[in-house]
């Protein structure tokens, strides 16, 4: 491989961790490679502990927002953050480095509002196989038996603890720990990612408003609302902060857009075809949702007037039933939209990987990269 000669130099540590990474990484070893989700793990349950005593100091009514959110926080599989502190490492940067960890760590709290805020636009009911923060909420309302309308009140507080995790995510990477001068690198980065994920979210509820079906702006509302800050940004923003040279960010953004794009892509598909047992939702909330996914898009063009009757009356129908969701698959399947996605998922893979594998990435993020590519792209959960 055209970079896997390249090593740290002397000034930046070994790997600081008991599992040696060989050539030919896991995707479980990837995501746990150098300690990282203990780590991260750690940064946030301390930083979200320090905000309970502040918020305790208010009016202990506040703790329920910490509860609700370290719940939310303990099931993600930390995916954003692993690109960023391996977009540092494959940069140079120091093993293990606690500001790295922390800058990365953030990330975690801004997916977490991204989930907030999408989960009260969609209605959704559950996230990561428990009851979303807004119908949590609303449960509190109706048990304790406030005044005014449970659901209502839910919204709102889901709303509010968003938006507090997107004031804490800045918080986070702000305090860091590193010098303002490195973290003016990956500032622009970051404040580029949420703007773009603010406008991606605006593009999915347009496109579900309209009603119709279009590839073409379904590609772009995943591109904005999910695969940039998923992979893409949080590359970019750890090969920052490292002094990465132009060619390996535009390398990075190479291999993390396609990455990012395959990885909804697969999203997609487990919206409607995914084990509740393992996505944490239930089977077809998207259809539920209506939403106009990629995978939607091409079954509504290629479909006949039947098929897609089928999925215009589907779409967009909170009670959508087993057998109607039964149809719909048929459809997506009939119509040839699944197996054309799943080799948009293959092709954009190998597009990426043969993309970090001519960059001058350094040892051993040559390795981990492609392999967190894989368990980003062919997930079942």
């Amino acid at each position: 491989m055209p970079g896997a000669s390249i090593r740290p130099v002397a000034a930046v540590p070994t790997v600081m961790t008991a599992n040696p990474i060989s050539p030919a990484v896991g995707v479980a070893d990837a995501l746990d490679a150098e300690g990282l989700r203990p780590a991260v793990r750690r940064v946030l349950d301390a930083f979200v502990a320090r905000q309970a005593s502040a918020l305790w100091s208010v009016s202990p009514d506040l703790c329920v927002l910490v509860d609700i959110l370290t719940e939310l926080l303990a099931r993600g599989k930390r995916l954003r953050p692993a690109f960023c502190y391996w977009g540092w490492r494959g940069a140079g940067g120091a093993a293990g480095l606690p500001a790295a960890v922390r800058a990365a760590a953030s990330l975690e709290l801004f997916h977490a509002a991204a989930l907030l805020h999408d989960d009260v636009m969609d209605g959704s009911d559950t996230r990561r196989g428990m009851a979303s923060a807004h119908r949590r909420f609303e449960a509190r309302h109706r048990a304790q038996g406030l005044r005014g309308d449970p659901a209502g009140f839910g919204t709102a507080a889901a709303v509010l603890l968003g938006d507090l995790c997107l004031a804490w995510s800045d918080e986070l990477f702000s305090g860091c720990g590193l010098d303002p001068a490195t973290l003016v690198r990956g500032r622009t980065v970051y404040d580029l990612m949420r703007t773009q994920v603010m406008g991606g979210q605006y593009l999915d509820l347009l496109e579900q408003a309209r009603g119709g079906a279009s590839v073409e702006r379904s590609r772009s509302v995943i591109r904005f609302k999910s695969a940039k800050y998923t992979v893409e940004h949080p590359l970019l923003i750890g090969g920052s902060l490292a002094g990465a040279s132009p060619r390996l960010l535009a390398a990075y953004s190479a291999f993390g857009l396609p990455v990012g794009e395959a990885f909804q892509l697969r999203d997609d598909v487990l919206g409607v075809f995914g084990d509740p047992d393992r996505t944490g939702k239930p089977a077809g909330d998207d259809v539920r949702e209506g939403k106009r996914t990629v995978l939607i898009a091409l079954g509504i063009e290629r479909g006949t007037a039947a098929q897609r009757a089928v999925l215009d009356r589907s779409l967009g129908n909170p009670v959508l039933g087993a057998r109607d969701l039964a149809l719909v698959r048929e459809v997506l399947v009939d119509t040839g939209a699944v197996d054309d996605v799943e080799r948009t998922i293959d092709r954009l893979t190998e597009q990426a990987c043969a993309a970090i594998d001519a960059a001058p990435v350094h040892w051993p993020a040559q390795a981990v990269l492609p392999a967190l590519a894989v368990g980003a792209t062919r997930r079942a959960a």
